[in-house]
């Protein structure tokens, strides 16, 4: 059984103490071990990070790009091998760890683009003799939390971009599935990246706690629970740290009855299932305007549910993988039963699924309910697992009024041929990420993703532009430079045209 590394310098090293074990969730069994990093562990990667920012800030925009370019090239002649890691140690098929790092790809894309988005603005004379611009610097140490199920891809949005606006990284992954993140870490000091700019290290609430409370690290990244996002944000503000933390979901979509309810199914049939239900995006809650939507509805899901292919995540040609944990399994296992107490109607049951070969893996088959209530747990609760709740309700105001209410905001969706509809549930609803006819409303690499009410914490989203201000601090600086034969009196007003 190996023992995966922290890198730290360009090196990479183990500290004495205390370790946790990485699981296969298609077989159960440990893979691997992974230190759990002490406080002298983070010191010393905030330390490298630190000795290397001086050089590293004032290294021009347009080369830190080109680092950026080289590591495009790298990840994309990875690929197989980076999707391999993900599957095995998450349990997310190979199609959908291939998918999860193309979209962290874009954001190296993004980030090549540094000469661009780093332009500052100039104004000349804006007095007499008088010239101001406007500069992007970088913060210094910035630090990364990132969650277990995207691996790749959210690492992705964080340190690229940190670094090519100047700062060293220092990056925190999910203890549960270390391995790709470590390796696309490699492949970044492959592609020239200096000694010191990017650290990874692996750890639980001791690390976090030890980036939170160091005064070297200026802002912090997180991505993962909500309880955990609020906890960061609270702690790092207190102290002063620029903080971005998003938290977790309960996604909705709204099904019109003039919806394309064939395309309406296909999409709810990835966005729910896909990845085991495994994200912070997926399709939980299908609510329906009326109920012979929602009959038609159940009616062509359930053989859909059904049929779902699920087995190993290394294997090819599957829908859905295993959970990452048997913890995870058993959650989601007990919000079902949690569910048919409450009197909701179970009409797929996805537990007890043995997959021939893998007894002991960590698998849990697609869920469906109908007639959910607002008061029920799994309606109010993020379960995080591959089921799906079905609500009916009268009308779309009444659709719109149900997401609105709900404590989350993240991410949501319209099924509907009406533009109108579809334009009145974009300007109203309360959520940060809507899509019309798009089940998963990620945005692209050069806008911003984020959530509304308590799916984050903090004023700027992840990536993107948002991700641009997170990184920089804008500095202000107004020039004059007199002309020599001329003498101005002394001015005691406030400076004006």
């Amino acid at each position: 059984m190996s023992l995966i590394q922290h890198l730290i310098n360009g090196q990479l090293v183990s500290d004495s103490g205390r370790t946790a074990d990485v699981y296969n969730p298609s077989t159960g069994q440990v893979i691997h071990q992974v230190p759990l990093a002490n406080r002298e562990t983070i010191q010393s990667a905030i330390d490298s990070a630190k000795a290397a920012f001086p050089a590293w800030r004032n290294t021009p925009p347009a080369k830190r790009a080109q680092v950026m370019f080289r590591f495009k090239q790298l990840l994309e002649q990875n690929e197989a091998r980076i999707s391999q890691l993900i599957s095995e140690e998450h349990g997310k098929t190979l199609e959908d760890a291939a998918g999860e790092l193309k979209r962290g790809i874009e954001n190296v894309e993004y980030a090549c683009s540094a000469p661009e988005i780093l332009k500052g603005e100039y104004s000349r004379n804006v007095g007499p003799n008088i010239d101001a611009w406007s500069d992007f610097q970088p913060l210094g140490v910035v630090a990364g939390i990132t969650p277990f199920n995207f691996p790749a891809m959210v690492p992705l949005w964080m340190y690229p971009l940190a670094i090519v606006c100047g700062n060293c990284f220092i990056l925190k992954p999910s203890e549960r599935d270390p391995s790709s993140t470590l390796l696309i870490a490699q492949l970044l000091q492959e592609a020239g990246l200096p000694k010191g700019v990017l650290s990874v290290v692996h750890g639980d609430k001791g690390a976090v706690d030890a980036l939170i409370e160091a005064p070297e690290v200026k802002a912090l990244s997180f991505v993962g629970s909500t309880p955990i996002a609020e906890y960061i944000y609270s702690e790092a503000t207190k102290r002063g740290k620029r903080v971005q933390a998003l938290g977790g979901a309960k996604n909705h979509a709204v099904l019109m009855p003039d919806a394309d309810l064939d395309n309406a199914v296909s999409a709810l049939m990835g966005a729910a299932y896909g990845s085991c239900g495994e994200r912070c995006m997926a399709i939980s809650v299908a609510v329906c305007v009326g109920d012979q939507v929602a009959d038609a509805l159940i009616a062509k899901l359930v053989p859909q549910v059904k049929a779902l292919k699920i087995g190993a995540g290394t294997s090819c040609g599957l829908d859905m993988g295993p959970l990452v944990t048997g913890q995870a399994r058993d959650k989601v296992s007990g919000y079902i039963e949690e569910g048919v107490t409450a009197g909701a109607e179970l009409v797929v049951d996805g537990r007890g699924l043995s997959i021939a070969g893998h007894e002991q893996g960590f698998f849990l088959g697609g869920s469906l309910f109908d007639h959910v209530t607002p008061e029920m747990r799994i309606y109010k609760e993020e379960i995080f697992g591959p089921v799906l709740c079905v609500v009916r309700v009268d009308s779309l105001e009444a659709a719109m009024q149900l997401i609105n209410d709900h404590e989350y905001g993240n991410g949501t969706c319209i099924f509907t041929r009406d533009g109108e509809a579809a334009r009145l549930f974009c300007d109203e609803i309360e959520v940060g990420m809507v899509g019309v006819n798009v089940p998963l409303p990620v945005p692209v690499a050069y806008h911003s993703f984020g959530g509304w009410k308590r799916s984050l914490f903090g004023d700027l989203h992840a990536y993107g532009p948002d991700g641009v201000r997170f990184y920089t601090r804008r500095k202000a600086i107004t020039q004059r430079w007199p002309q020599r034969a001329s003498h101005e009196a002394s001015q005691f007003a406030f400076p004006s045209l």
